[in-house]
């Protein structure tokens, strides 16, 4: 197979048409609003509310400042149990806040925190637990609940992969304390940079939008220590012009992964990532598990393979968080207490997927790495 002339690259941003963004935008300009709380961040933050059935929710410039935030708004410190499988963010807003990561082991099935090694890493000095959704699967929610709930822990989400998941007709932002979104560019819906905290109550909201604004409640009173977390005008423009397109998005990214199912899901060694009774995924990725000796090649080789056709693929998540040199010293970062996130490392990797992919394009891909079966490197 010859490759590719162009990169076909892991993800590629949602761009609406040009003329729905600048038609906003024509909007900030003739208000001179350009952020504080204007109209479009207005409008994006009510349209999300309805989108994701949140109960509250606020707008904010990142998703990371978007999570500081809401460790802050629910006064957690001391320990916070949390996945080793995630983005470096997940575990650096806890540290960034004073707060011990513990990590605790992964689900096999989901690549989620397990409710059964959390409870088992619970200690006298744990005040939460931080569980992120991978992939548009959501965590075990029922599980984690039950475990906050017993222990009188705060339960908070980074949904940073499952902006629009529902579990069982619930908008995924219905459960926990809180959730965090990041609408980053790589993210199925995005605001160029940007975030947002879905909240259980107005008690919650309230207090997130004080620290996400300097701790300000008036002209001449501040009455704690908080940031500027605030999302401009610009961005929020944005937001809405890309909402307008999200359907067709996740449309199109639903069928591509039905051809990467049709093509992979019967290749001995490769396991997609499960379609879980109940839960409807936003379709954001597409993550296969390599198991080397029943596929006779190992992920890495792959990884290495596909880039010679000018395919990008990604080792996502790898390595894991608990193995980078500032927490690999914590006990729980001990890799004999982590063996299935450990696997998962070795073995996850993701495949091009958005909605401008050619289905001919995924068939290459998926041809590429069929024919690597038995090619041990």
């Amino acid at each position: 197979m010859i490759p590719f002339r162009e990169p076909i690259y892991i993800t590629r941003p949602l761009l609406p048409p040009f003329e729905a963004v600048t038609a906003r935008l024509q909007e900030v300009w003739a208000s001179r609003w350009l952020t504080n709380n204007g109209v479009q961040h207005g409008r994006l933050e009510t349209a999300l509310r309805e989108y994701l059935d949140a109960p509250e929710l606020a707008l904010f410039s990142s998703g990371t400042t978007a999570l500081m935030t809401a460790l802050k708004a629910l006064d957690l410190g001391g320990e916070v149990i949390t996945t080793p499988f995630t983005f470096p963010a997940t575990p650096h807003v806890l540290a960034w806040t004073g707060i011990t990561p513990v990590f605790a082991d992964v689900d096999p099935v989901r690549l989620t925190l397990d409710p059964r090694c959390v409870e088992e890493a619970i200690t006298p000095r744990t005040t939460g637990i931080l569980g992120v959704h991978v992939y548009g699967l959501p965590c075990d929610v029922d599980g984690l609940q039950r475990v906050a709930d017993r222990h009188g822990l705060h339960l908070v989400y980074d949904g940073a992969h499952a902006f629009g998941t529902t579990v069982r007709g619930a908008g995924i932002a219905t459960f926990g304390d809180i959730t965090m979104f990041s609408f980053h560019a790589t993210k199925l819906f995005h605001t160029a940079e940007g975030g947002a905290l879905a909240c259980r109550n107005r008690e919650h909201r309230a207090r997130v939008d004080l620290l996400k604004n300097f701790g300000i409640v008036g002209p001449e009173t501040v009455s704690c220590v908080g940031i500027n977390g605030k999302m401009n005008e610009v961005q929020a423009a944005i937001g809405l012009a890309v909402l307008d397109c999200l359907q067709s998005e996740i449309a199109a990214r639903k069928a591509l992964l039905g051809v990467y199912r049709r093509l992979l899901g019967g290749v001995v060694g490769i396991t997609m990532m499960p379609e879980v009774p109940g839960v409807e995924s936003n379709h954001q990725y597409c993550a296969i598990q390599i198991d080397e000796r029943r596929f006779g090649c190992s992920r890495d080789a792959v990884h290495l393979e596909l880039q010679k056709y000018n395919v990008i693929s990604r080792k996502y998540f790898y390595p894991l968080c608990s193995d980078y040199p500032f927490y690999r010293d914590l006990p729980s970062a001990d890799p004999a207490r982590l063996p299935v996130a450990q696997e998962a490392a070795k073995q996850v990797l993701c495949l091009p997927l958005y909605g401008t992919l050619e289905p001919a394009t995924v068939e290459c891909v998926c041809e590429i790495v069929a024919t690597l079966q038995g090619c041990a490197a």
